[in-house]
């Protein structure tokens, strides 16, 4: 039995019976905003049928109650909302089973009330009741459940699984917007969805505001899909990006701060939002018409059918049409699938060029990697050559630079007939000449193998020895050498010049005591060579032609290890060389 007929009768909020007068006949479905636009409270719902056995229980279902209610069977509470007063339970969605038996259920007249808690801003309501059978009652309810709360509890959760593994995809692929804003816009979609299975307004402490709330995130959620759209027809349009973000920030500042005007004045921001809907669905419809690629008409007859149907929602939201039940729920899961397969769709698309690409780009590599071989082969081989062509060259420069231009003096010496060869003056030149040769050999032959230190070994043993046989005391600090390399050239400039400068010790110093230090400080070397012979003056030195050759080539070689020579000398005080050399 259905019952499409009741009384009716407004209180106020403290109202815990209903008032004795005052009731008015209403027919089921009935939205009392209609009847009292401006009542913001309760209102009692009176309902009488007739029971033939009162030993046979009865299913009792109510379609349809907003926003909050409690229920009473021949004057007994079967059943109430947690919050009857602000802030109101939200079961309004979903119908309301009962099964009535003994003693609640009485033989003839039985009178159901029912207190309706509701908002005039929000079609506050009462829906058909359905008596009979319990089974074939509670079949009606199952139904009814399914298709008006559990549709909507699925589109609100396949809504947040979408946002969130696309939000996912979208870090993993920042560079691909449209995953992100199909993300957005699913989990402002989602947010709006709750507001069909929540029981309950919280966080928020007043009706008002979560109906602002759910305004503001309607708004989102078109704007995210417009842009989604546009960034999925490959359009990139700032401004209107722009102009989009805009309209939402407003909207959610709109909410927090003034919620009790934009929540019972929502149709205001509603009704612009649904028509730019409609707009935005028309212009990809037209753009798929057009297109070639599957995703896209995929997406374009997902959308379509949906948008069709909504007309009908739209036409109950504003009264046009009485019923409960809105069949835009029914379609919803289509569009979401459907966005998401065109989504997919494209990415499995980018994906398999990618993987071509890489196909194509592995097969370039083995190609560059096979012809760069071939090069890094021939080049190595060029290399070789050079290397031994730059070890002979400098061999040939070392033999000329230095035992070469001894053995010329020499000879130019020996050849000379004005001054015979004494036996002394042949035996120190072929001393001369031998040390330079040892000077190329070690340089030469330890250059992998021996750092300075080793370098430094023969040349300390040979001119030790050179020394003691002349009655000069040697003393020879080698520091922090271990390890040190300077290359062969670098070796060879260091060599001689220490070379040369114990020369001129044992030949012109007359000294009785040289120390030879060569010390690392971190970046940096430092060499001297201090004897306590006789001394000179560098100015009269440097006038004089061998001496000034000499110093010169002391110099010269300085320079080229990368520092400057300094000089402390005088007639009768001994003679400082020192060079700091950067490593």
């Amino acid at each position: 039995m259905t019952i499409d007929r009741a009384d009716a009768v407004q209180a106020g909020w403290d109202s815990s019976a209903p008032p004795p007068a005052g009731w008015t006949p209403v027919t089921l479905m009935d939205y009392w905003n209609v009847r009292w636009p401006q009542h913001d409270g309760v209102v009692w719902y009176r309902v009488h049928w007739n029971q033939a056995d009162a030993g046979t229980p009865i299913g009792l279902l109510i379609d349809y109650v907003c926003m909050a209610d409690a229920v009473y069977v021949n004057g007994s509470l079967v059943y109430r909302e947690p919050q009857l007063v602000e802030p109101l339970s939200r079961s309004w969605v979903a119908p309301q089973f009962f099964l009535i038996d003994k003693p609640l259920l009485h033989t003839g007249g039985n009178t159901l009330l029912v207190r309706v808690s509701g908002l005039a801003a929000y079609q506050p309501g009462f829906g058909v009741v359905k008596l009979g059978d319990p089974n074939a009652v509670q079949q009606l309810y199952r139904q009814d459940l399914r298709w008006r709360y559990d549709i909507r509890l699925f589109n609100f959760a396949i809504s947040a699984v979408l946002g969130i593994l696309f939000g996912m995809l979208w870090l993993l692929r920042r560079r691909d917007t449209v995953y992100g804003w199909y993300a957005l816009n699913t989990l402002f979609g989602a947010g709006y969805g709750w507001n069909y299975v929540t029981a309950s307004t919280w966080p928020f402490a007043s009706t008002d505001a979560w109906q602002a709330f759910v305004v503001a995130l309607l708004v989102a959620s078109v704007c995210c899909f417009t842009v989604f759209l546009l960034r999925f027809c490959q359009r990139y349009w700032p401004r209107t990006e722009a102009a989009l973000g805009l309209a939402s920030l407003a909207a959610f500042a709109f909410a927090l701060l003034d919620p009790h005007r934009m929540g019972p004045w929502r149709n205001l921001w509603v009704l612009p939002t649904i028509l730019f809907y409609y707009v935005t669905i028309a212009a990809f419809l037209w753009h798929a018409a057009r297109s070639r690629q599957i995703e896209v008409r995929v997406l374009g007859v997902c959308l379509l059918l949906p948008m069709l149907l909504s007309f009908r929602d739209l036409a109950l939201y504003l009264g046009l049409i009485h019923g409960n039940n809105y069949v835009g729920a029914l379609t919803s899961p289509l569009t979401l699938i459907g966005m998401a397969f065109a989504v997919a769709w494209r990415f499995s698309m980018a994906m398999r060029r990618v993987e071509g690409f890489n196909v194509e780009l592995k097969r370039e590599v083995d190609v560059a990697t096979s012809q760069l071989g071939d090069t890094l082969a021939r080049e190595h081989t060029l290399a070789l050559d050079n290397t031994r062509i730059g070890e002979r060259l400098n061999l040939v420069r070392d033999l000329h630079d230095g035992f070469g231009g001894s053995l010329l003096g020499a000879i130019a010496a020996l050849e000379n007939p004005q001054r015979p060869a004494e036996p002394a003056r042949v035996v120190s030149t072929l001393k001369e000449l031998r040390d330079d040769l040892r000077l190329v050999i070690d340089t030469t032959t330890h250059e992998q193998d021996s750092d300075l230190a080793g370098l430094l070994a023969p040349l300390h043993h040979r001119w030790s020895q050179r020394l003691d046989v002349a009655d000069i005391d040697s003393r020879w600090q080698l520091e922090g050498l271990d390890g040190l390399r300077l290359g062969p050239a670098r070796s060879l400039d260091l060599l001689r010049l220490l070379q040369e400068a114990l020369t001129n010790v044992l030949k012109h110093s007359r000294a009785s005591r040289v120390d030879i230090t060569v010390r690392r400080n971190d970046a940096r070397l430092a060499v001297e060579v201090r004897d306590d012979g006789d001394g000179f003056d560098p100015t009269a030195a440097s006038r004089s032609h061998g001496g000034g050759a000499g110093l010169a080539s002391l110099r010269g070689r300085a320079a080229r290890l990368g520092g400057e020579l300094m000089l402390d000398t005088a007639p009768g005080r001994g003679l400082s060389l020192q060079l700091d050399i950067l490593l």
